[in-house]
This record gives C-alpha cells, sequence and structure tokens, in this order.
C-alpha cells in the first residue's frame, strides 16, 4: 500500500497508560477522535471484537480489521478505515499507529496508507489532506493522554 502519511510525535506519557485506553477500543477511537479539528460531535455506535463504528458531526466512520499488538515497550494497533462524511466524499485508507517507550514517555509513530477516495473531493481529499490530517491525528492522540477534553 502507497504511503499517504507518515510522521512522528512525542507523548507525555507511560504505556501503561497507552495500554490500559487500548483496552476500551471503542472509548480510545472516539476520545481521540473527538480532538480532531472540526469534530464537534463524536458518539460510539457500535463496537465489536475487531470493530468500531463512530457517528461525527461530518458522517460514519468504520474502522474495522482492528488488531492491537502489544510487547515490552510496545504496542501496535491497526485498522482500516471507512468514512463516509455524509456524501460530500467517501475515504477509505489504512492505519498503523505504533507506541514505543522512550526515556521521555512514549514515541507515537503513524503511517496511514491505501488512501481512496473518489470524486473531484475525494482528489482534494488524497492530494492535499495529509499532512494536515496526519499532523491533526498526531495532535489528537498527544492531547488524549495528556487529558485534553473538548
Amino acid at each position: 500500500m502507497k504511503v499517504w502519511f507518515e510522521g512522528e510525535g512525542d507523548i507525555a506519557c507511560d504505556m501503561q497508560q497507552i495500554q490500559e485506553a487500548l483496552e476500551n477500543p471503542g472509548e480510545y477511537f472516539v476520545a481521540v477522535v473527538s480532538l480532531m479539528p472540526g469534530l464537534t460531535q463524536v458518539d460510539l455506535v457500535e463496537q465489536g471484537e475487531d470493530f468500531v463504528t463512530i457517528r461525527t458531526n461530518e458522517g460514519l466512520m468504520q474502522r474495522t480489521n482492528l488488531s492491537r499488538s502489544v510487547d515490552a515497550g510496545r504496542v501496535v494497533v491497526e485498522f482500516d478505515e471507512l468514512y463516509d462524511a455524509s456524501g460530500r466524499v467517501t475515504a477509505t485508507s489504512h492505519y498503523r499507529d505504533e507506541f514505543t517507550a522512550t526515556d521521555a514517555g512514549v514515541r507515537n509513530h503513524l503511517v496511514i496508507s491505501g488512501v481512496e477516495a473518489p470524486g473531484v473531493l475525494g482528489f482534494l481529499y488524497r492530494n492535499l489532506g495529509s499532512g494536515s490530517i496526519g499532523k491533526a491525528v498526531l495532535e489528537a492522540n498527544r492531547r488524549n493522554f495528556a487529558g485534553e477534553r473538548p
């Protein structure tokens, strides 16, 4: 899959906080997504063993094929996302979110790949949105673990 965004950020927390947050993926994803710019309403619709469905003020976000890997000093979360922004644009992508223990806390390495979005708005999303969306996800993770809430 072609990489659309790759970046890193530091989080002032410990690995135990990351692991505990991921014990309830629905709650974790709602908390992070609610910190994304422009999203004023974020509600958990449904969650299962390997999926989470979230409704936002923009549309419906389905995260499927959710997997978590926990090793000493490292947690990796991967999922596929289908985001239907109220019919204006529908985007699919794959996320790989890696959290690694550091001396100062946790390093968050994010890779978003396989992005597809049809139409004119999809073209704009694919070609102009990677930096702003990827950086917003990293910042939302940082703010979530810092205890910031909208």
